[in-house]
């Protein structure tokens, strides 16, 4: 993030895998996939920031863990699927693994429109 950047350029998207804890103790991090914008402005047809997920060379996700005091809001993602059909095995639990790239909403409340829009 950038400290002196605006909106959503002072933002990053992630997706969170899990949140820890083993034997008994909770500890306070999430370990996250990471998300990139694509492009420095909102699509233009829809008025929305594209994300896309960071991979390394091999492409595998490229993860962190952070503290769960960085998390600022929860993102509404909507995957961008172009003129494809989406596929009727879409699920909730795997809907983030079947787009190449995601609308950011701006209209899942009125808080995140203030924060990244």
């Amino acid at each position: 993030m950038d400290p002196l950047a605006e909106r959503m350029h002072a933002l990053n998207v992630a997706w969170v895998q899990a949140f820890l804890c083993g034997q008994g103790i909770t500890y306070l991090c999430a370990l996250v996939h990471w998300f990139s914008r694509v492009g420095d402005e909102v699509d233009e047809d829809t008025g929305m920031w594209v994300v896309e997920p960071d991979m390394d060379k091999i492409g595998a996700p490229i993860a962190n863990i952070i503290h769960l005091e960085t998390i600022l809001h929860a993102a509404h993602l909507m995957g961008v699927a172009g003129e494809a059909f989406v596929p009727k095995t879409l699920t909730l639990d795997t809907c983030l693994d079947l787009f190449y790239s995601f609308y950011v909403s701006k209209f899942i409340d009125n808080h995140a429109f203030k924060m990244a829009f």
